[in-house]
C-alpha cells in the first residue's frame, strides 16, 4: 500500500511539473496543457512507443500497420507527444529532426514552428486498452502465420509491400512513420538506408507518401513462383548473354561513329592548320624576297656612291672640273646589256638555293671568313662539274672528309645546297654523288649565280 501511494505520487508530482513547464511555454494553450495533465493523472499517454524498434506512433492505427510489418508486439504508451514540427514557408509537416534536415537540404527553407503539443491529443486509457490488446493479437497473428507458410512476408495480409525489416525499424528509429518509410524501401528496391532516405527527399511533397503502399495480388503470386528448371535456367542465360552481347555490339558501333567524327574533326582541324602554315610561309618568302630585293638595291647604291666618290675625287687630283651628272647617264645602256646576258633562272631552284645560302648565313652571322670559305668552296664544286661533267671525281664527293666536313658539312645548308644542285646520298649516307645523265648545266650555272652573288653582295643575308 506505501509503495502505491508513493508511485502515484512521484507520478503526480512529474506530471505537475510538466504542467507547470507547459504553461510556461505555451501560457495560450490553458485547456490543452490541462487536457495533458488529466491524461497523465489517469494514466493515459500522448502516443505510443515500441519497445523492440523504439519507434514514435502517434495513434493506434499506426501501431496496428507497425505490428503487421514488424510482428513487433511490445508498445507502450509515453507521455511525450510525437514531434510535429511546421515549416513556416511552405507549411510542410515534419515529425523528426531527421525530416528537417531533409526538408531544408532540398528546399533551403529554416525556419519551422514547433506546433507539437498544438496537436497532440491524450489517449485515453479505457481507449487504449482495446487497440492494444488488438496491436499485440495482430502482432501474434501475423507472426503465426509467417511461421505456418515457411516465412512468407505478414504484408500479404492486407496487400503491403514486402520490405526489408531491419531496414524498415532503422528508419523508424530516425523518426520516419511506418508507411513513409515502407514506401521509401519499396520503391527504393529495399537496396540501402541512404537510398530510402533519398527517395524520401524527392518525394516529400507527394500528398500520398504517408499512405501504406498496396501490391497488386497479381505481382505477388508471380512473386511465389515455382524456380525455373535447368534447362529454362540454360535458356534464360543464353538469352541474357545474348542480349548483353547485342547492347556491346551496338555500344561498340556507337563508339566507333564517335571515333570515326572524332577522326574527320582532327583531319579537318590539321587542313586548316596546315593551310594556315602555308599561307604564313608563303608570306614570309615574299616579305624576304622583298627585304632582299631592298638590301641589295641599297648595296647597289651605297656602291654606286663609292664609285662616285671616288671618281670625282681622282678627277679633283687631276685638276679636271666635275663631270657632268647628264652626261654619265649613256653609259646605262652596257649595263642592261650585260644583265641582259645573264642565264634564266628557274623560279623555285634559285629560290631554293638563295634560302639555303641565307640561312647559312644567318646562323653564322659572326663568322664572316667561315661563311665566305664556304660560298668558296661550294662554288668549286659546282664550277668543277659544269666545266668537266664527265668527270666523275668532280661529281662524287666523301661527306666524312674532314676537309669537306669543315668547310661545308658542319654547316647547316650546305649540304642542302648540293641536294638541289642534284647530288644524292649514296651508300648508307657517305658519299654525294651527282649521275651523268641528272647533270644539267642550267641548273648550275644558276647555282654559279647565287653563289657568287652571295660572295660578291656584302649585305647578302643581314636582313
Amino acid at each position: 500500500m506505501g509503495l502505491c501511494t508513493i508511485f502515484t505520487f512521484s507520478i503526480s508530482l512529474s506530471s505537475l511539473l510538466l504542467l507547470l513547464l507547459l504553461l510556461l511555454h505555451y501560457p495560450f494553450s490553458l485547456s490543452l496543457s490541462l487536457s495533458f495533465f488529466v491524461a497523465l493523472i489517469h494514466g493515459g499517454g500522448l502516443s505510443l512507443r515500441c519497445g523492440d524498434c523504439g519507434a514514435h506512433l502517434k495513434s493506434v492505427e499506426e501501431a496496428q500497420e507497425h505490428a503487421e510489418l514488424t510482428s513487433h508486439a511490445n508498445f507502450s504508451e509515453s507521455a511525450e507527444a510525437v514531434l510535429n514540427l511546421i515549416c513556416t514557408t511552405c507549411s510542410k509537416p515534419c515529425r523528426s529532426q531527421t525530416e528537417v534536415d531533409l526538408h531544408t537540404k532540398r528546399t533551403g527553407h529554416a525556419d519551422f514552428i514547433d506546433k507539437t503539443l498544438e496537436a497532440a491529443k491524450p489517449i485515453e486509457l479505457e481507449a487504449a486498452a482495446k487497440p492494444k490488446d488488438d496491436v499485440v493479437v495482430a502482432a501474434e497473428e501475423g507472426a503465426a502465420a509467417a511461421a505456418s507458410k515457411g516465412g512468407q512476408s505478414e504484408g500479404e495480409l492486407d496487400g503491403c509491400p514486402e520490405v526489408n525489416k531491419s531496414m524498415l525499424e532503422e528508419l523508424e528509429s530516425m523518426g520516419f512513420p511506418t508507411a513513409r518509410a515502407t514506401r521509401a524501401l519499396h520503391f527504393s528496391g529495399n537496396s540501402s538506408i541512404e537510398g530510402a532516405i533519398n527517395w524520401i527527399a524527392e518525394h516529400e511533397d507527394d500528398p500520398d507518401i504517408d499512405e501504406m503502399p498496396l501490391v497488386p495480388a497479381e505481382t505477388k503470386a508471380e512473386a511465389n513462383k515455382p524456380s525455373l528448371t535447368p534447362e529454362e535456367m540454360k535458356l534464360k542465360a543464353q538469352e541474357l548473354r545474348e542480349r548483353a552481347r547485342k547492347k556491346k555490339e551496338e555500344e561498340e558501333k556507337r563508339m566507333e561513329r564517335e571515333r570515326e567524327k572524332e577522326r574527320i574533326r582532327i583531319g579537318k582541324e590539321l587542313l586548316e592548320a596546315k593551310r594556315i602554315e602555308e599561307d604564313n610561309e608563303r608570306k614570309r618568302l615574299l616579305a624576304l624576297r622583298k627585304a632582299e630585293k631592298d638590301e641589295e638595291k641599297r648595296a647597289r647604291e651605297k656602291i654606286r656612291q663609292k664609285l662616285e666618290e671616288d671618281k670625282a675625287e681622282r678627277r679633283r687630283k687631276l685638276g679636271l672640273p666635275p663631270e657632268d651628272p647628264g652626261a654619265a647617264k649613256p653609259s646605262a645602256p652596257p649595263v642592261e646589256e650585260k644583265k641582259s646576258s645573264l642565264p634564266i633562272k628557274p623560279a623555285t631552284k634559285a629560290e631554293r638555293m638563295r634560302d639555303c645560302l641565307r640561312s647559312l648565313k644567318q646562323h653564322h652571322k659572326d663568322e664572316d671568313a667561315k661563311v665566305k670559305r664556304a660560298f668558296q668552296t661550294l662554288l668549286t664544286y659546282v664550277g668543277n662539274v659544269a666545266r668537266s661533267p664527265d668527270e666523275e671525281k668532280f661529281r662524287k664527293i666523301r661527306l666524312t672528309n674532314p676537309s669537306f666536313q669543315e668547310r661545308v658539312g658542319n654547316l647547316r645548308g650546305g649540304i642542302e645546297f648540293l641536294e638541289i644542285c642534284g647530288f644524292e646520298k649514296l651508300e648508307g649516307d657517305e658519299f654525294l654523288f651527282l649521275p651523268r645523265d641528272k647533270v644539267d648545266i642550267s641548273v648550275l650555272n644558276i647555282a654559279g649565280s647565287e653563289l657568287n652573288s652571295a660572295i660578291a653582295n656584302p649585305f647578302f643575308g643581314v636582313l
